[in-house]
């Protein structure tokens, strides 16, 4: 388990993310949680005709307990887990990891001059439960030359991302337009999470209880 360095948590609870994304991480960085990470292993495979909405948020729920599951019964107590999942969806499907370059110039042909939506789920496990929400973002791609696609592949960014491209690197150069939440798309919602876990009583940077003291 690795830490990651904040400004503010509550003295009574901590938090892991259940996470080795360094997107995710950064993110939740961003927001000045302080929190350790640790992956979970499930079995992320889509189960008979589970919708898209269902699947990621199945899978944020299951991060999440995964790993709260695996601590001590006393680190149990005392800990929150949040987990998050992210699809890409076309017309009801989903769009999974590029395995390799015709994989991947099949799917970016797909969404090229077209508009699909990225499904995210967070969801936040203690002792008592799990609740989790999920937050769709609708983005437009512009049209996509099948040369456009092989060089991209040949940049190794589309290799491990949902629907073969990351928008906060070389592929946001394919996006028209994008409705929703930006930070959604690239992995974890910033404003549900700030309040998912405003909620459970861990602040980050913006803690108005220091006005208090």
């Amino acid at each position: 388990m690795s830490n990651s360095t904040a400004n503010s948590i509550s003295p009574n609870k901590k938090l892991i993310l259940a996470s080795q994304s360094p997107r995710r991480k950064e993110l939740l960085a961003q927001l000045g949680y302080q929190f350790c990470v640790q992956a979970s292993d499930i079995d992320e495979s889509v189960k008979g005709a589970e919708t898209a909405h269902d699947y990621v948020l199945r899978l944020a729920k299951q991060k999440a307990q995964h790993v709260l599951a695996s601590l001590p019964a006393l680190e149990q107590q005392t800990n929150l887990v949040l987990g998050s999942d992210t699809s890409v969806v076309l017309n009801g499907q989903i769009l999974g990891k590029p395995e390799s370059e015709d994989d991947c110039i099949q799917t970016l042909s797909l969404l090229s001059n077209n508009r699909h939506q990225v499904l995210t789920a967070i969801a936040l496990a203690s002792e008592t439960g799990v609740q989790g929400e999920v937050i769709t973002t609708e983005v437009e791609f512009k049209s996509l030359t099948t040369a456009e696609i092989k060089a991209y592949w040949l940049t190794g960014e589309p290799q491990d991302k949902a629907g073969g491209y990351g928008i906060q690197g070389i592929a946001g150069q394919f996006v028209k337009t994008i409705n929703g939440s930006y930070s959604a798309v690239v992995g974890l919602p910033l404003y549900e999470t700030a309040n998912l876990l405003t909620s459970a009583g861990i602040t980050g940077a913006i803690d108005v209880n220091n006005l208090l003291k």
